[in-house]
């Protein structure tokens, strides 16, 4: 039976791991605590953690407060919250003085659920993805959750890890490794190449371990930073595969698919296919409900990969 873990447990556990060792840290949340799971730093360190109420503008101008006088603060809430309701201030406050703050945002994507259109965040790779200075990350299981957590703290400069309310197969061991920039390369497929981030890395591998019935040959990139973005990752794949297909649980504009369509069609421009959402807004649903009208399935991967390799075949060449 395949384990189950979230990433948003994993990161309440981390932060007590890093605070036992580390006093410079310090946590702000915007009245959920109990669902970014943050409340179990509070619960430890008390004198270490705010609560900014239903406040998220003021949590980030404090977040870069804090980093100002030397502090690592963490500022948890929302994915929708973190990156919509409080871009500007993300913006002016941390992005461009490059302040040490890791906003670590919850219940990103469409699997928050039955909470709908209102409190699904399928921008917000995107939203962060454009602001100069600011690192993009979305892990791909628990366990690669908790090694990015603590890459960020290692890092200097604005950080936005996104995490999800469900909880996801697990991929990787306990004591994985995590280094920002640089992608997962779990293959490269001599027929094609799935980039995928989050939730769909699970998939990609399901979907392309199912291909092999087919009698294809695909590879599987968990491409969890999404800026700085693998580059090299990117070219070899296209290079040696010849056909992209993108999957992320967020549009297909402007985040995982976005980022790598960039990258190719200055470089080496290859067949690719976008596996996401498909500029629509999420709607009321269960998890498993809404995947599946979203497209977000091994089954739309899987169409996606037979889609570029046919494209392959009537590509005009020099």
């Amino acid at each position: 039976m395949t384990k189950m873990l979230g990433t948003r447990d994993v990161y309440g556990d981390v932060l007590i791991e890093l605070g036992t060792g580390n006093k410079d840290i310090v946590v702000l949340d915007a009245d959920l605590a109990s669902s970014t799971r943050t409340a179990k730093f509070k619960k430890k360190f008390s004198d270490r953690f705010f609560n900014m109420g239903v406040s998220e503008q003021d949590m980030m101008g404090t977040a870069a407060g804090f980093a100002s006088a030397g502090k690592i603060p963490f500022a948890s809430t929302f994915a929708i919250f973190a990156t919509g309701r409080a871009w500007e201030q993300v913006r002016q406050s941390i992005c461009l003085p490059k302040m040490n703050v890791k906003i670590v945002a919850t219940h990103g994507g469409i699997t928050v659920g039955e909470d709908g259109a209102s409190h699904h965040s399928t921008e917000d790779i995107a939203l962060m993805r454009v602001l100069p200075n600011m690192t993009v990350i979305i892990p791909a299981d628990g366990y690669e959750a908790g090694a990015a957590i603590k890459a960020a703290v290692k890092y200097r400069g604005p950080v936005f890890i996104r995490l999800s309310r469900e909880k996801f197969p697990v991929l990787y061991p306990e004591n994985c490794e995590f280094e920002i920039g640089k992608a997962k390369v779990h293959s490269i497929g001599e027929d094609a190449t799935i980039i995928s981030c989050g939730l769909m890395v699970h998939m990609s591998l399901e979907a392309a371990e199912e291909l092999k019935k087919d009698g294809l040959n695909v590879g599987v990139i968990n491409m969890s930073t999404i800026k700085p973005l693998d580059t090299d990752a990117v070219l070899n794949a296209a290079r040696i595969s010849g056909a992209i297909v993108t999957a992320e649980e967020h549009s297909i504009i402007g985040g995982l698919g976005g980022a790598v369509a960039e990258v190719l069609s200055e470089n080496e421009p290859v067949p690719l296919k976008r596996v996401g959402i498909n500029d629509k807004f999420g709607m009321s649903g269960s998890t498993v409900d809404l995947l599946k009208h979203y497209g977000l399935t091994k089954e739309t991967v899987k169409e996606a990969v037979h889609h570029v390799i046919k494209m392959k075949g009537i590509r005009v060449r020099d």
